[in-house]
């Protein structure tokens, strides 16, 4: 019980994500190792290990997830994405920070996760098809 509270001190995580709330893109990481996707799905697809970690901290922005944020933050840093952007991350359409790629993948994560607007989910599919690869996106959703 000791060691619990000094975890939930030290890291304001007091345990993991509430089952069955979190999707986000694998990556080779043992910290990832229980994501729906392969664990080495992302990587084999191509995509940049920096770009997955954006995706994954925009899908647990709107997952609302404290400890899937704190995971993914941290990953995004280690990946060597900058302060900047991640600050910016909820806005990524109102900011020019962001590639075209990176926001084709911001825009299908974001329509895969709420998938009630068919038609935002068939528009962020078409811009995906336009800048992603098969596989990038099959990695992806």
């Amino acid at each position: 019980m000791r060691a619990r509270w000094a975890r939930v001190r030290r890291t304001g995580m007091s345990r993991g994500p509430p089952s069955g709330t979190c999707r986000t893109v694998s990556t080779s990481t043992a910290e990832d190792a229980t994501s729906p996707v392969g664990p080495d799905a992302a990587a084999a697809a191509g995509l940049d290990r920096t770009l997955v970690e954006l995706v994954n901290l925009r899908v647990s922005q709107l997952n609302a997830c404290a400890y899937c944020l704190n995971l993914h933050t941290r990953a995004a840093l280690r990946a060597g994405e900058t302060t900047q952007r991640l600050g910016v991350l909820a806005a990524w359409r109102d900011t020019e920070l962001f590639t075209s790629r990176e926001r084709a993948a911001l825009a299908l994560a974001e329509a895969t996760t709420r998938p009630a607007d068919a038609g935002a989910q068939t528009a962020a599919y078409a811009e995906a098809c336009a800048t992603l690869s098969y596989d990038e996106i099959s990695a992806m959703i």
